[in-house]
C-alpha cells in the first residue's frame, strides 16, 4: 500500500511527551497559534518550493519512504522542525527530538539507548537535533559512531552555516538542504489558516498586511505570533478591520532578525561592501542602515568602512582614506545617533568615488613573491652606512642621491637585489585609468622611459 505522501504516518511517533524541539509541551489551552497550526501533512507546508513539489529533493525523500542523514539550514521560523517530523512520518520511523541548547552527551546517550530499544523491535529511529550548531565538537563527535552504524538517522537543524559550525566528519555524512525565508505569498496562506483557527473574519487591509510581513522578516512563527495578538485584540475591541494605524497601536516596534555573529551579519556586511565596490550609493546606504537598524556596532561598521577605502578605492582617490578616518573619529566624538550620520555620508562618498584595487592586488602579489623567493641580500649601494667601518666595507658606495639629479630622479638606478633583473623586474602595481591613478600611470610610464634611455647609454 502506497503511503499518503502528504500526511504523517501514525507509526512515526515521538519517543517522549516533549514537543518537536525536545521541550516539554504546554498545557492545551496555552499553546501558541504557531504550534496549533503546525503542518500535519506535507501539503500544508508553506514556502520552500525549491525543495518541495513534483521532482524536488525533499519530495523525492517522501516518495521513497527513506530518509538519509541531513541538515536543514535556514533562518528561524521557516519549517525546519516541521519538515523533520514529516520526514520521520514518511519513513515510518520513531522520532527522538533533542535541543542542543538544553541537551548534552548524557541526553545523547539516553537517545541512543532508546534507538537501540527501537532497533530490537525492528523499528528505525530518526534523531532530530535542533540548533545543532550549539553542540561543541565532543558532543557532535558522540553522534558519529551511531550515524555511521545506521542505528540512527541524523537530522540537524541550524540557523548557522554548517560549513563553519558542524564538524567536518558529521557534515560529510549528511546532505545539506538550504531553506529560505518566507515571502508575502507564504504569509497570505498562513493568515488564511490563522483566521480559520481563530474563527475570525477580520479584514486585514493591504498596508497592515505588508507591515505584518515586514515585522515578521521571513519568520512564520513570528508572523503568526503577531497575527494572533493583533487579530484577537481587534476582535476584543469589536472591530472587523485591521488597518495600519490600528496595527501600530497594538503591536510595538519589532526588531528585525539580526544575528551579530552569524550568517545574517556577514551576509549584510558583504552586501554593503559589494554595493560600495559596485558604485551604488543608494544600495550601500540601504545596507548600512539595515545593519544599524539590526543592532550592528557602529564602531565595527567604521572599521569596515576604513577597510573599504583602502581595498576598493585605493590611490584612485586618496581623499577616501581621510574621509573614512575622519568619519570614524567623528563617531567616537559624537556617539550615536549623531555620529552615525558621518559614517553614512562616508559610505555615500566611497560608493561614488573612483575605484581601484590595484594597490590591494599589488600588496598581495608582492607578499606572495617575497614568501616564495629566497632572502636576497641588499645591494651594497643601498645598504645603510652609519659607521666608518661600514663605509670602509663599501656600504652605500655608488649610491646616487635622487634629489641631486635632474627632475629629482636617478634615471637608470637599480633598487632591486641581485638576482632580479633591472630589465624585467616584477610589476606588482598596475594603476588603473580611473581617478588619480590615471595620472599615476602617466608618471610611471615617464619614469620607465627615462630609466630605459639611461640604461641604453650604459
Amino acid at each position: 500500500m502506497t503511503p499518503d505522501l502528504f500526511g504523517d504516518d501514525p507509526s512515526a511517533t515521538d519517543s517522549s511527551s516533549k514537543n518537536a524541539a525536545g521541550v516539554q509541551s504546554a498545557a492545551p489551552g496555552s499553546v501558541p497559534l504557531a504550534e496549533r497550526i503546525r503542518p500535519a501533512v506535507l501539503g500544508e507546508v508553506v514556502g520552500q518550493t525549491h525543495l518541495l513539489g513534483p521532482g524536488k529533493p525533499l519530495t523525492l525523500l517522501f516518495e521513497q519512504q527513506h530518509v538519509h542523514s541531513l541538515i536543514l539550514w535556514g533562518p528561524p521560523g521557516v519549517g525546519k522542525t516541521t519538515l523533520a517530523r514529516l520526514l520521520a512520518g514518511a519513513a515510518k520511523a520513531q522520532f527522538i527530538a533533542l535541543s542542543a541548547v538544553l541537551s548534552g552527551v548524557k541526553e545523547i546517550r539516553a537517545a541512543i539507548e532508546q534507538a537501540g530499544d527501537h532497533a530490537r523491535t525492528g523499528k528505525s529511529t530518526i534523531l532530530f537535533i535542533d540548533e545543532i550548531h550549539r553542540f561543541n565538537k565532543s558532543q557532535q563527535d558522540a553522534l558519529l559512531p551511531f550515524v555511521e552504524s545506521g542505528l540512527v538517522t541524523f537530522i540537524g537543524a541550524t540557523t548557522e552555516n554548517p560549513s563553519f559550525e558542524v564538524n567536518s566528519a558529521l557534515l560529510s555524512r549528511s546532505q545539506v538542504y538550504v531553506l529560505d525565508s518566507l515571502n508575502s505569498d507564504d504569509f497570505a496562506r498562513l493568515l488564511n489558516r490563522a483566521q480559520q483557527e481563530l474563527n475570525t473574519e477580520i479584514t486585514v487591509e493591504p498596508d497592515a498586511f505588508d507591515a505584518l510581513c515586514t515585522y515578521a522578516d521571513g519568520d512564520a512563527r513570528r508572523f503568526l505570533n503577531l497575527v494572533e495578538i493583533t487579530l484577537l485584540q481587534t476582535l476584543a475591541q469589536g472591530k472587523s478591520t485591521l488597518d495600519l494605524p490600528a496595527l501600530k497601536q497594538i503591536a510595538p516596534s519589532q526588531i528585525r532578525r539580526f544575528d551579530k555573529g552569524g550568517d545574517a551579519f556577514y551576509d549584510q556586511i558583504s552586501a554593503l561592501h559589494k554595493s560600495v565596490r559596485g558604485s551604488d550609493p543608494d544600495a550601500a546606504l540601504y545596507w548600512f542602515c539595515r545593519m544599524l537598524d539590526g543592532g550592528a556596532d557602529p564602531r565595527y561598521m567604521a572599521r569596515r568602512i576604513v577597510r573599504m577605502a583602502w581595498e576598493d578605492i585605493g590611490l584612485a582617490d586618496p581623499r577616501a582614506f581621510t574621509i573614512a578616518n575622519e568619519a570614524a573619529q567623528t563617531y567616537e566624538r559624537l556617539g550615536s545617533p549623531e555620529g552615525e550620520l558621518a559614517l553614512a555620508q562616508c559610505v555615500l562618498y566611497l560608493a561614488i568615488a573612483a575605484k581601484s584595487n590595484a594597490g590591494y592586488n599589488a600588496y598581495k602579489q608582492a607578499m606572495a613573491h617575497v614568501k616564495q623567493s629566497s632572502s636576497l641580500p641588499v645591494p651594497m649601494h643601498l645598504r645603510n652606512a652609519p659607521t666608518k667601518l661600514m663605509k670602509e666595507l663599501g656600504h652605500g658606495s655608488g649610491y646616487r642621491y635622487a634629489h641631486d639629479e635632474e627632475a629629482g630622479h636617478a634615471a637608470g638606478e637599480s633598487y632591486w637585489p641581485e638576482g632580479i633583473s633591472d630589465d624585467s623586474p616584477p610589476r606588482f602595481y598596475q594603476p588603473t585609468d580611473r581617478g588619480l591613478e590615471s595620472k599615476i600611470a602617466e608618471k610611471m610610464n615617464w619614469l620607465a622611459e627615462r630609466n630605459a634611455q639611461r640604461r641604453q647609454k650604459k
